[in-house]
């Protein structure tokens, strides 16, 4: 920090009446917010393409000094560019899915349809949900080449704190533009990476920040006078509100302010709230903030708890892989009992038991991890981290019975299955669905006889879906399926048999007995 960085700043601030301490607050808290909800205001957004609900930020005035606040820019595209709609870091042969998915269906329609996925289905359908939207495939045939549906995606991904794929999404377009680099710096802010990204900011001159992403990145750049004097200027021109104000002269001297209580807590901040209530020492727990929050738990320098809480919070959406929560299970021995210490615990006596190989103590450990993980809801991380191994050792009794529905939740779920002798009709069926022949077996239930139906040889196809497919709608009736199985769990099971059917006619058999495996397996409906 430089030596007259604090009588500067403290000069710039006798200047003004400071407002009273707010944090940076939003109106509201109710129900979740979506990511074009808590996105930073990071980049003035002048004559650019914005999604539909998220109005384009007004330009701000060229005052004070011309080099601190920018002229407005004019975003042009080539007639013959790829549209942003069409990008993927996926290819369509390795998703699965057909290139031209999307086919007729209008963008405004695929807009609305990905945005109201609901995040808490079935991991199944998550994982399916994960390659639609990283998929690089054809624009919609209403496409007009400025990414509405490309954003849509990204902020999906967002939603479900999926930030690595989002940011390899983002860095597919070049040069950035103000609304794809707005998400980037957030995504940046939440993984630690804001250095880069604040030189990114600077030495792309059609982005133009804002008074706070500037006041933040001049002060972590090391240039504090500059930082103070935009921080007053962007106040005085009123695009700094008293509560935003307040925290970054806190950020910028924290010295000017000791004694004085803390800043309340922001009810729902931004990303670039959330770095700067910790900068101050204020840190904000992101126990009750969007998932993507959780990210910023994942860093080195955080505690290993709050990195476990935020590993299975993200593990539950899939924005983590099973192998990146194992290696927060294994960093070390649990420091205490209970809750997460207890999943921590029961893991690790497991994958010694695995390593030591010896089928008694696996016997015995495995029904206590199972009972932790399920209590989590992370049965199908813990079965693609253990599934195969444990169904390979062909335990005896109960041990043997869970090692079994333990396999079938994992990718070897067909393996499992073929080399299990069933002991009952229930397991008869499991291993039906495993291997998509459920002709002439019992189904356990209404559950399952409504899955039962989509896994007949020649499974109906409800009329609504099949004039969709028919009308090169594919993608539409995709995401409805998607719909009507989580849906369907929890209320209408025929909703269930249709949308399994839809994901069996478009050649997702996979998705399609994994999704019916889970209805089964886990307690919980979607």
């Amino acid at each position: 920090m430089p030596v007259n960085k604090a009588r500067i700043f403290a000069a710039l601030l006798a200047a003004s009446v400071l407002p009273s301490p707010g944090a940076a607050q939003t109106a509201g808290n109710e129900g979740p917010m979506s990511a074009i909800d808590w996105l930073s205001r990071s980049v003035a957004q002048p004559g650019t393409v914005t999604s539909p609900a998220e109005p384009a930020e007004p330009a701000q005035p060229a005052a004070g000094n011309p080099a601190l606040v920018p002229a407005p820019t004019i975003t042009m595209r080539s007639l013959d560019a790829p549209s942003l709609d069409g990008i993927g870091i996926v290819s369509a042969s390795t998703s699965g899915l057909p290139r031209n998915l999307w086919g007729a269906t209008p963008t405004v329609d695929l807009v609305r349809m990905i945005r109201a996925e609901r995040l808490d289905t079935l991991p199944a359908i998550q994982a399916l949900l994960y390659r639609i939207l990283l998929s690089e495939l054809s624009p919609p045939a209403d496409s007009d080449g400025g990414g509405t549906l490309f954003l849509a995606r990204v902020d999906r991904l967002l939603d479900l704190g999926a930030l690595d794929p989002a940011a390899a999404l983002l860095a597919q377009v070049d040069p950035p533009r103000p609304e794809t680099f707005r998400r980037s710096f957030d995504i940046a802010l939440l993984t630690g990476e804001e250095n880069a990204s604040c030189t990114a900011m600077r030495a792309a001159p059609d982005i133009a920040p804002t008074f706070p992403a500037r006041v933040f990145c001049l002060a972590r750049g090391g240039d504090w006078n500059a930082a103070a004097l935009s921080l007053r200027t962007g106040e005085t021109l009123g695009y700094i509100d008293g509560d935003t104000a307040t925290l970054l002269e806190h950020f910028l001297d924290p010295d000017l302010f000791e004694g004085e209580p803390d800043l309340p807590p922001p009810l729902r901040p931004s990303p670039l709230v959330l770095r700067l209530m910790e900068a101050i020492g204020q840190p904000v727990s992101t126990g009750m903030l969007p998932p993507a929050f959780a990210q910023s738990d994942l860093r080195s320098n955080v505690g290993w708890k709050n990195r476990l809480d935020a590993g299975e919070r993200l593990a539950r959406t899939g924005a983590i892989s099973p192998n990146r929560l194992a290696g927060l299970y294994f960093e070390r021995q649990p420091a205490a009992s209970g809750g997460v210490w207890e999943r921590v615990r029961t893991a690790q006596a497991l994958d010694k038991a695995l390593s030591s190989g010896d089928r008694n103590a696996i016997a015995q450990a495995l029904p206590a991890a199972w009972a932790e993980m399920s209590a989590a809801e992370l049965e199908v991380p813990f079965a693609t981290i253990f599934g195969v191994r444990v169904a390979g050792y062909g335990l005896p009794g109960e041990a043997g019975r869970i090692a079994f529905r333990v396999g079938l939740l994992s990718e070897g779920y067909e393996e499992v299955a073929k080399a299990r002798v069933p002991e009952d009709e229930d397991e008869r069926f499991l291993i039906g669905l495993a291997t998509g022949r459920t002709d002439g077996l019992r189904p356990p239930d209404q559950m399952g006889a409504a899955i039962a139906t989509a896994f007949r040889a020649d499974p109906p196809v409800a009329d609504s879906f099949r004039r969709l497919l028919a009308d090169n709608r594919q993608g539409e009736a995709l995401l409805m399926a998607i719909d009507h199985i989580t849906d369907g769990a929890r209320g209408d099971l025929r909703d269930v048999s249709d949308g399994l059917a839809v994901l069996r006619a478009m050649g997702l058999e996979s998705v399609a007995r994994k999704a019916a495996l889970e209805l089964v397996l886990l307690e919980r409906r979607g």
